[in-house]
């Protein structure tokens, strides 16, 4: 009574996507990906532009997101102490525009 193969299921295979990779410079990810220093409108007061974003063709927060200088974006960023993650590749292989502002 012997079995003639092992009948064990195959699992899927999981690949996670790439980790978000850190940084507090200017990032050439944002550019190769047509995005564009953003804040949120109406988040702030005065000279401060407010909740920091990218706007990038076709996005979600078009409407939402008002564009600004890249100096206005690292004033911000810069005292604010903060740093990007962002993911360059899905785990499909197709590029990302996932990001998140975090503290440094």
């Amino acid at each position: 009574m012997g079995h003639s193969a092992s009948r064990q299921k195959e699992c899927p295979t999981w690949h996670p996507s790439p980790p978000p990779r850190p940084t507090t410079t200017r990032s050439k990810w944002v550019e190769s990906n047509d995005g564009k220093p953003a804040c949120v409108r109406d988040t702030g007061k005065g000279d401060d532009p407010g909740v920091l974003r990218f706007d990038f063709p076709g996005g979600a927060g078009d409407e939402s997101l008002e564009q600004i200088s890249w100096d206005e974006w690292f004033e911000k960023f810069d005292s604010q102490k903060l740093a990007l993650l962002y993911q360059e590749k899905k785990a499909s292989g197709e590029g990302s525009t996932f990001f998140k502002l975090v503290n440094r």
